[in-house]
């Protein structure tokens, strides 16, 4: 019982994560699978432990920030922030965007660390701790594109098409049309995504690799608005990408830490890799 009971909680707060906004009590049991009585009593002892608060107007559950500072202690005590920091700034000054990183963490995809090359104008941002969109976001298709067809199937479906009311005019809107990006990306050596996570921005990324075993450990990614970050503007930034993707791969203390969150991960070695 106390295993289901964990789980159950863990349940809610994975959940409560693909929902900023909250979700009302009975959609939060009926997804979690249990009864109304049972979601309450759940929800009210994540409350007593500050991990997640009822708004008073719409009684609506939202996770609190306890859950996020948790893990950027993690990465703070890891030193892994620091280590990767320089790179991306240094490829957000380049390419005036924004950069950010994301890890690949048992069979998901969460960004773990950003930079923001523009400094006026237009300029795109997103909350850090969120977990990559894979359907529609560049670091996604990329990741995908690495993976064997059958197990990036199961993992976009099993995600879901997220909040699809606020992505772009060329979001996906099936898995045909992911797998398509998927094996655009995968001949390209990198993925190109315009107006698909959200309307007006374009982003591009590239896969970080171990250095020992060639698997893949993490991605790289560039957005920024689709005015500035036109087709030729990503052209010219690909060498840029590739090489801040060949030294984060060749920073030991991440690879090392990046393998020990996913000792038994068994990604193919295979499928992007650099374009001649």
């Amino acid at each position: 019982m106390a295993g289901s009971l964990l789980a159950r909680a863990l349940g809610a707060l994975e959940l409560l994560v693909e929902h900023p906004r909250g979700l009302p009590l009975q959609e939060i049991a009926d997804r979690l699978g249990m009864p109304k009585s049972g979601a309450h009593r759940l929800l009210a002892e994540l409350a007593q432990m500050r991990y997640v608060v009822q708004d008073e107007d719409s009684a609506r559950y939202l996770l609190t920030t306890r859950l996020m500072s948790l893990g950027f202690k993690q990465l703070g005590s890891s030193g892994i922030v620091e280590i990767v920091q320089p790179v991306l700034n240094r490829l957000a000054a380049v390419s005036g965007e924004l950069v950010r990183l994301a890890v690949v963490d048992n069979r998901r995809l969460p960004f773990v660390a950003k930079a923001q090359g523009a400094r006026s104008g237009l300029r795109f941002d997103q909350d850090m701790g969120g977990e990559v969109a894979l359907y529609c976001a560049s670091s996604g298709i990329i990741w995908l594109s690495t993976l064997p067809e059958n197990e990036a199937i199961e993992l976009v479906a099993k995600q879901g098409f997220t909040l699809p009311e606020e992505r772009g005019a060329n979001v996906p809107k099936s898995i045909p049309e992911v797998m398509a990006h998927v094996a655009a990306a995968r001949e390209r050596g990198h993925a190109r995504m315009v107006e698909t996570w959200a309307p007006g921005m374009s982003s591009m990324a590239v896969t970080v690799r171990d250095p020992h075993s060639g698997r893949v450990t993490g991605v790289i990614s560039i957005a920024g608005p689709t005015v500035r970050l036109t087709e030729a503007a990503m052209d010219a930034l690909v060498p840029e990408l590739f090489a801040a993707a060949e030294e984060l791969s060749a920073v030991s203390p991440l690879s090392e830490y990046l393998a020990s969150i996913n000792p038994a991960a068994a990604q193919s070695a295979t499928g992007t890799s650099r374009a001649a």
